[in-house]
Parts: structure tokens; C-alpha cells; sequence
């Protein structure tokens, strides 16, 4: 059990058999997991990437900027990591198929998914940027249902695996100008909440919804509506959060025990109030 004053896990004997953290781990090792990771041209899904193949993961990295993945590869590489790359457009589901498939042909399983891929071009609804709110529901949501979909056969048929998708605080909370991009994070949250009550009690699927904060990425360089200029400088100049510390989060729920399932992360900046 944990000790709190302590700070550190304490042993006890049941059935002649020692428990500690140490051994709780061993059913879930990072090592050797095929993982494939969406978005993972920067931001999150980079750094999660490298920290995966530090750890000893082989990960499977798509995205649409190729010139971005092979600086990946390339700094994976030389800590002799195990990668493979592809260029994903998640809106597109013959990509997203053909993508695990590549995956499947290399390594014989997918043993976890990060549905990564996102954008948040915030704008006021009156301003009406149809065509920004139609790329947002493409790729916020869409993008997850068609990797989803891709994933899920294989780990149905092996009866394990483990789905984690990239929501948001803006999947609990809505604010202005935010409508449309809320409503993507709002419909990823719940779709993950259904995948956990449909899979993990009778498939032996993990699933699990990571809702960042504000994180310091490129995200924001999708916004284009000038009335926001103002919010994009006051989000630059708060302390949020690195990519690296949503990849020490994802990492945490792939190396939870296989009895322990990870429902949800929410991590704020220090300094964020909603």
C-alpha cells in the first residue's frame, strides 16, 4: 500500500507473494509496444514520439508534413530507436487504413493508438468561417473515428489493446469563440467515454481521454480571426504547459497495469483558471 507520509509504496505479503510498485508495472512494459501516434509532425505528438522510443516503444508516426517526420526519424534513429513513418491525412480514411495497415505488414499488431491530429482555428460564430468550423469537425472528429476505426479489428481479434484520444479542457468547459472547436473536443470526450463502456469491460481494451490545458504548441497558429489577436498574445505570454508534459501523462496511462485503466487525464497550467 502507499504511504503518504513516507512518499514511497510500502510491501506487504498476500498468498506468499510480495507486492510493490516495482512488480505492479511488469504486466504493463512500454518496451516493445507498437504504437502508432497521429498528429506527430510536432507538439504533443512529437515529443511523445521520442519519449516513447526512449522507453523503448516502436512507434508508427503519421502526419501530412513528411519533412517534419523525417527529422523525427531521424533523432529517434540515432538513439536507436525503432520508427516508422507515413504520411497521414486523417480526414481521409483510405489513409488512415492503409496507414495501420503498413504498421500491421511491419510489426504483426497495434497494441496502441494515440489519436493525436488536431486543429483550433477560433473565431467568433458571426464571423461565419464555414470552411475553418468543416475542417475542424473533419480532423477533430472525424480524423478519431476513422483511426478508430482502422485500430479496432486488430485489437478486437487479440482481444487487448489500448485507445487514447486527445480531447481537451474545451471537451468539459465552452467559452467564446470557442463554439465549434468545444464542440469537437466536447463530441472526442464522449465518443471516448462510449469506447471505454463498449470495449474495456468486454473487449479488454483500454481506453483513455487526455484534456490539456493550454500547452505551448502550434496550435494556435490555426486562428485567423483578427478580433482574436489579442487572445492568441495573452495565451503566448502565460507559463503553459510543454508538449513533453502531455507525453509524460500518455506515457503514465500506456504504463498502467493492464487491470488498471486510465479513463481520464485533465492537466492545467498552474497559472490557468478555467
Amino acid at each position: 500500500m502507499y504511504d503518504f507520509l513516507s512518499n514511497k509504496f510500502t510491501t506487504f505479503k498476500k498468498k506468499e507473494n510480495t507486492f510493490t510498485r516495482k512488480n505492479l508495472r511488469t504486466t504493463a512494459l512500454i518496451e516493445d509496444k507498437i504504437v502508432i501516434i497521429t498528429g506527430a509532425s510536432s507538439g504533443i505528438g512529437y515529443a511523445t514520439a521520442k519519449l516513447l522510443a526512449q522507453k523503448g516503444a516502436k512507434v508508427a508516426v503519421g502526419a501530412r508534413r513528411l519533412d517534419r517526420l523525417e527529422k523525427l526519424q531521424n533523432e529517434i534513429n540515432q538513439t536507436e530507436g525503432k520508427i516508422l513513418i507515413s504520411k497521414l491525412d486523417v480526414t481521409k480514411k483510405s489513409d488512415c487504413d492503409s496507414f495501420v495497415g503498413k504498421v500491421l505488414e511491419k510489426w504483426g499488431r497495434v497494441d496502441v493508438i494515440v489519436n493525436n491530429a488536431g486543429l483550433m482555428p477560433l473565431s467568433f460564430i458571426k464571423n461565419l468561417k464555414i470552411d475553418e468550423w468543416d475542417r475542424m469537425v473533419d480532423v477533430n472528429i472525424k480524423g478519431v473515428l476513422y483511426c478508430t476505426a482502422a485500430v479496432l479489428p486488430t485489437m478486437l481479434e487479440k482481444k487487448s489493446g489500448h485507445i487514447i484520444n486527445i480531447s481537451s479542457v474545451a471537451g468539459r468547459i465552452v467559452f467564446p469563440a470557442g463554439s465549434v472547436y468545444c464542440a469537437t473536443k466536447h463530441a472526442v470526450t464522449a465518443f471516448t467515454e462510449g469506447l471505454r463502456q463498449e470495449l474495456s469491460p468486454r473487449k479488454n481494451i483500454r481506453v483513455t481521454s487526455i484534456e490539456p490545458g493550454v500547452v505551448e504548441t502550434e496550435l494556435t497558429n490555426t486562428i485567423t480571426d483578427e478580433s482574436l489577436e489579442k487572445f492568441v498574445e495573452t495565451s503566448k505570454q502565460m507559463e503553459g504547459l510543454k508538449a513533453e508534459d502531455i507525453a509524460d501523462a500518455i506515457v503514465f496511462a500506456i504504463d498502467s497495469p493492464n487491470h488498471m485503466n486510465v479513463n481520464e487525464i485533465l492537466v492545467r497550467p498552474t497559472t490557468q483558471d478555467r
